[in-house]
């Protein structure tokens, strides 16, 4: 099945604590994930909470990284939203797992976007926009209604 984008949510259970409630480490450690997997970094932004907690945002040309953290638990929740061929969101995956000493990691993945009849890949990026050309023959189900 092809999509427009592949969506990893992760895991990681039983990771360092300290770790997990250190705004600076976690950015530092999500922003180097990116680089890691050969994103590339448009914005970012990260918000410690009170007593404990972490979230925050990769924003990539290829979509996103984030993050929030249970250091309480030793728990991080990631998403990392990919789109195209040229990012390996499993890289970044490997990167965060080693990074936050996850104990117990687990992958699901997503692929987003599944807009293509049969197993036809669809381009990343089309020519125009939906609404000026059909891309396919559902162009104009796709298009947003004021």
């Amino acid at each position: 099945m092809h999509g427009l984008g592949t969506h990893l949510l992760v895991e990681l259970k039983a990771c360092n604590t300290k770790l997990l409630n250190d705004l600076k480490k976690v950015e530092a450690i999500m922003v180097e994930a990116a680089k890691t997997a050969k994103a590339t970094i448009v914005d970012v932004h990260f918000h410690k909470f009170s007593p404990f907690g972490i979230s925050g945002v990769v924003v990539i040309a290829e979509s996103h990284l984030s993050i929030h953290t249970w250091p309480e638990y030793g728990y991080a929740a990631v998403d990392i939203f990919t789109c195209g061929d040229v990012l390996k969101p499993e890289v970044a995956v490997e990167f965060l797992v080693d990074k936050f000493q996850s104990k117990h990691p687990s992958i699901m993945e997503v692929r987003r976007g599944i807009l293509s009849k049969g197993n036809v890949k669809l381009p990343h990026k089309v020519v125009s926009p939906i609404g000026e050309m059909p891309v396919d023959d559902r162009a104009k189900e796709l298009q947003m209604v004021p």
